[in-house]
């Protein structure tokens, strides 16, 4: 069934709009070897710019494998998900997979779960322990099969910030680039939803992945992309939206694209052949009852400092914390209290650094918080 818009899952085929820039870079990169580093603050399209431009550049000289790390806690839960993952993408049915994997896998015992339905998916629990095997060895493992398989790999991983939060997470760091920078078929993407661990990650020069490859960085979809697409959902669903609550839609939500995809939505579904102010209202009350739950659950154990760090941040500061004067119109405690403050808050993914200053990273959560704080 043909949905208005989609939201919460990546944007494909007609869905995908925007991007012709940055998906001709990226398949260029994936063409030529290039490692790639996407970076944008959370809800701007990355995990759907990916398997946009693999759906294009995966050919049989050239295979892209995708993985998602985010259920990773440590170096080597990382280590079974990327050599799993890797030989399963590989390898074009069962048979395949057990050739792929001789060697690899003599010191092990895996689990291979396999559907008696035809074509059907197969899983693969390989328990890889540091008894069993090296991070070398693990690392090596798409090198070896690019050079069994006589093709070249791109590795696209998602939430690649999780390795930061590992254990003892610069060496493994070190580990991962020692083994990838020396790797001739093999690339990679990383990408990830915490904007600031993901630059602490690849641009601080103290880190290992510095200047690990291109950084691209993606910029909002533009209103001029914007204006066709969602007019053209609206009518093919027969109804009408003026450009002006297009433009609405999209301030409303700082062009985040996820966003702007649920707030048509709900602007579709609750007005009648033409939105009007009414139901360009109740959609977006409509929208933030859809997020209220998540919010409670972002902020109910929040300090009164941390809220008050966030009322300062509703009411247009963006700097200067510390400052005698805007400690105490806020309530923010002592100078030495604002560094913990900021941690807190980033930890907590309610703000994020900018050239501008300290923002609210979610727009959505800033018209809620906006509404509480009124009360």
């Amino acid at each position: 069934m043909e949905q208005p818009f989609v939201f919460g899952v990546p944007a494909e085929d007609t869905y995908f709009i925007g991007r012709e820039k940055e998906s001709a870079r990226l398949e260029s990169n994936f063409k030529y070897g290039v490692n790639t580093v996407l970076m944008s603050p959370r809800r701007w399209g990355k995990t759907s710019l990916v398997k946009r431009v693999a759906g294009r550049a995966n050919i049989n000289e050239r295979i892209i494998i995708q993985m998602d790390i985010f259920a990773c806690r440590s170096e080597y839960d990382f280590y079974n998900t990327f050599s799993s993952v890797i030989l399963k993408q590989t390898a074009s049915k069962v048979e395949e997979w057990y050739e792929l994997a001789k060697g690899f896998i003599e010191r092990l015992i895996p689990k291979l779960s396999v559907s008696p339905e035809p074509g059907a998916e197969y899983s693969v629990s390989l328990g890889i322990t540091p008894k069993t095997h090296s991070p070398q060895e693990v690392l090596s493992l798409p090198e070896i099969i690019a050079e069994r398989k006589k093709c070249e790999l791109v590795i696209c991983i998602d939430e690649f910030q999780q390795v930061g939060e590992f254990p003892n997470s610069l060496e493994v760091q070190k580990r991962l680039r020692g083994v990838w920078q020396h790797q001739k078929h093999v690339s990679y993407c990383l990408y990830g939803s915490k904007l600031h661990m993901m630059t602490k990650l690849f641009l601080k020069k103290s880190y290992p992945f510095y200047k690990f490859g291109e950084v691209l960085n993606l910029e909002p979809i533009p209103l001029q992309t914007w204006t066709p697409y969602i007019q053209g959902r609206f009518k093919t669903f027969g109804k009408q939206i003026d450009e002006v609550f297009v433009k609405r839609i999209c301030e409303t939500v700082d062009y985040q694209a996820s966003y702007v995809q649920q707030l048509a939505y709900s602007v579709l579904l609750l007005s009648g052949d033409d939105v009007t102010e009414e139901s360009f209202g109740r959609a977006v009350d409509d929208l933030l009852a859809q997020n209220s739950n998540a919010f409670i659950e972002q902020t109910q154990s929040l300090t009164t400092y941390q809220l008050n760090f966030l009322r300062a941040i509703m009411d247009g500061v963006s700097s200067g914390f510390g400052e005698a004067s805007v400690r105490d119109q806020y309530n923010l405690g002592s100078a030495s209290n604002i560094t913990r403050l900021k941690q807190s808050m980033i930890d907590k993914e309610l703000v994020e650094f900018t050239p501008e200053g300290i923002i609210l990273g979610d727009p959505v959560l800033k018209l809620w918080l906006k509404r509480l704080f009124t009360l």
